[in-house]
């Protein structure tokens, strides 16, 4: 429901709002790592002896690089997608359940955020008394349901739904409302109303023919039927309630807008006033909906999807009343199943992990209840996670590969052929105002009015989502807070804001093999440093360059250099959209246009910033004397996307992740770099020489 934001991983979105309290003194300059053991994965580190000297790095670098790797790292049973980052989410997983399980200790000396993180992860794990309460925890809020008598109360009962499933759902019922920076002054918070309502990842899923989407789309439906069943239903009532869900979702599909489209950031800026956003659904009271959501006043609205929305009143008109009850306690249900007892656990898993992910095996509790602590209560974990793991030099060290990468991304636009001098200076302008956020906000959120009660683990996923809710929405009609962090200190994710003009890497992600401070400098510019480029790249692909240095959606190219763009980045969709993602299923390249010119500019970046810095001592060994730097660099930059996954996520990514598989995140950039060809003396007609090779950075 934000506008959108540009990430590495994408493993967790979350927000935040900052407050009082500093930790910079409490990082270690030694940190503690977790305790070995079978459910701590060993964090990878950079190893040229796993190249594969029996292939050819021109006919397939990703395979050469990567063959041995895939063979020793069979995909856990629950994982969908393994690789590199998956193994450092799970060792800082294993961290933060050590904290988690110090701060459950019902000690009266503990902090108030260990009292916050430790009562609401010993609710999560407490599975007994979860299984003994049933689906008990549920009934206030259906029953609220079932009491709706007219469609005037929808307004209303959207506002408590959306409050309380604000954090556990990646799609609230119907439409999603909250705030986020205005597109046309980005130093300006204002409401902003987008599409929402799905249950599957996708509108596509709802409307693709193939047959594998139309089996996807049964096996939902029978899925949606059997949770019904699970609440008491019987199964023919469970059956004709999933077809209604089906058919009401389908529908809210039919009138979203395609994620390509919404790539566009143009296409999302409606500026809309009250009276103008009640004009696209006369049948919903957007003054109801207002008042119960507690959303202050605001000048304008920004409704980032208006057709969606008046797809949405004719379904207002002419859905009945029961249809919609039915379709908000599907809603209900599927965002809060995974936190009810075994049999919808289980049941939700049936579907999500193992049919439209291919995950043999559910996650460990503790993992789970990991993941619901950092989603609700991120900051109060972040600062303890924090001063167990975070090196005190860390920061210092990132900051100074961050500033040579910026170096070499200045040089680089210089030397661009394509570009006028005056539209490089306007990005040599934008460059020079990129802000860094290095581990760990200089200011803590305060949770003080959050209650967590200990043994209500439903209660407290609901409170902390009306407690975001209300966060967000109070930010509304204020100045942008810049100092506020939006992903989790304890999560590996990095990320760049074309509206904040900044990069982001919390303190989870400078962990080896990402960050690793034995290894020699082609190692560490190949992976975190490749990993910087692309985030700074970012404020220059299709998306960001639409974006000026103070974060405002305004058009600085000149019409000749913005065609000269566009002439480069279409080769890279075309290029990507080659590329086979699994069996019969190709990448799309306009969907992931943004991140495939990212890693081509990342890495190209990354190797002037490694070519221009002071030469460090070279590893030496027979595996290594061989090498390069510029080959040793290369190969890192290989190894860090090693992967392992299962053909239904690669599936899943193609329709919905703006991501390429990692072949094509490994092929796909140094088949156009000629600086790898001549490392690896590849020659005219091989495959990662490509014949017309793409750049735009």
């Amino acid at each position: 429901m934000y506008p959108a934001k540009t990430y590495f991983l994408v493993l967790l979105l979350v927000s935040g709002l900052l407050v009082s309290g500093c930790l910079t003194a409490a990082a270690q300059s030694n940190p503690t790592p977790p305790a070995p053991g079978a459910a701590n994965p060993q964090l990878d580190h950079f190893d040229v002896t796993q190249i594969d000297r029996s292939l050819d790095p021109c006919v397939d670098f990703y395979q050469y690089t990567c063959q041995k790797w895939i063979a020793r790292n069979p995909i856990p049973p629950d994982q969908a997608n393994w690789w590199l980052g998956a193994k450092l989410m799970i060792w800082n997983q294993t961290v933060v359940r050590q904290i988690l399980e110090s701060a459950s200790s019902d000690d009266p000396k503990r902090s108030p955020a260990e009292q916050k993180i430790g009562d609401y992860y010993a609710s999560c794990m407490d599975e007994n008394a979860i299984n003994h309460q049933g689906v008990a925890s549920l009934k206030p809020e259906l029953d609220r349901i079932a009491a709706l008598h007219a469609m005037t109360e929808l307004p209303e009962e959207l506002a408590h739904l959306h409050g309380i499933t604000f954090s556990l759902a990646t799609a609230t019922a119907v439409f999603g409302f909250g705030s986020g920076q205005d597109l046309d002054d980005a130093s300006q918070v204002v409401a902003v109303v987008d599409q929402s309502g799905l249950g599957l990842p996708d509108r596509d899923y709802y409307l693709n023919p193939d047959q594998k989407s139309a089996d996807l789309r049964q096996q939902y439906v029978e899925h949606i039927g059997k949770t019904f069943e699970l609440l008491g239903e019987p199964a023919a009532q469970a059956a004709a309630d999933a077809k209604v869900v089906m058919d009401l979702e389908t529908s809210l599909a039919k009138v979203s807008l395609d994620q390509v489209k919404r790539r566009d950031p143009a296409n999302l800026n409606h500026k809309l006033s009250f009276e103008q956003l009640q004009a696209l659904t006369p049948a919903f009271s957007w003054d109801e909906y207002l008042k119960h959501v507690h959303a202050p006043a605001t000048a304008h609205y920004l409704v980032m999807t208006p057709e969606f929305f008046k797809g949405v009143d004719q379904l207002i008109t002419s859905v009945p009343l029961e249809n919609w009850k039915t379709y908000l306690r599907w809603q209900l249900l599927n965002w809060s199943s995974s936190l009810l007892s075994q049999p919808f656990v289980d049941e939700r898993f049936d579907f999500f992990g193992h049919t439209l992910l291919g995950q043999r095996a559910q996650a460990p509790r503790w993992r789970r209840c990991v993941r619901n602590v950092d989603r609700d209560l991120s900051e109060a974990l972040g600062q303890e996670y924090v001063a167990r793991v975070f090196a005190a030099d860390s920061k210092e060290r990132m900051l100074k590969l961050v500033h040579a990468l910026e170096a070499a991304l200045s040089s680089d636009i210089q030397q661009v052929d394509w570009m006028s001098p005056a539209t490089k200076k306007a990005a040599l302008a934008k460059l020079a105002t990129i802000d860094n956020k290095i581990g760990y906000p200089d200011h803590w959120r305060d949770y003080s009015s959050l209650a967590i009660v200990r043994g209500d683990v439903l209660g407290n996923a609901f409170r902390s989502g009306a407690f975001e809710m209300n966060r967000q929405l109070s930010k509304i009609g204020k100045p942008v807070d810049r100092a506020e962090w939006i992903v989790s200190p304890s999560v590996p994710n990095a990320g760049y804001d074309p509206q904040l003009n900044l990069i982001i890497f919390p303190a989870a992600i400078l962990q080896p093999p990402l960050f690793d401070r034995q290894a020699d400098d082609a190692a560490n510019f190949a992976a975190i440093g490749a990993i910087i480029g692309h985030e700074l790249t970012h404020g220059f692909d299709d998306q960001g360059r639409k974006f000026d240095g103070d974060g405002n959606l305004h058009d600085w190219w000149s019409a000749e250099d913005g065609k000269a763009f566009d002439q480069r980045a279409q080769c890279i969709a075309d290029e990507y959209s080659g590329f086979e993602a699994t069996e019969g299923v190709k990448l799309n390249g306009k969907l992931t246009l943004g991140e495939n010119t990212a890693d081509n500019g990342g890495l190209r970046i990354a190797l002037m910033a490694l070519e221009s810095a002071p030469s460090s001592e070279t590893p030496t060994g027979p595996d290594v004397d061989a090498l390069t730097p510029q080959q040793r660099f290369f190969i890192a930059y290989g190894e860090s996307w090693c992967s392992n996954s299962t053909p239904q996520y690669r599936r899943m990514l193609v329709q919905t992740d703006p991501h390429s598989t990692p072949p094509a995140r490994v092929n796909g950039v140094v088949s156009n770099m000629p600086e790898f060809q001549k490392a690896f003396g590849c020659k005219k007609g091989q495959p990662m020489v490509r014949e017309n090779a793409c750049r735009v950075w």
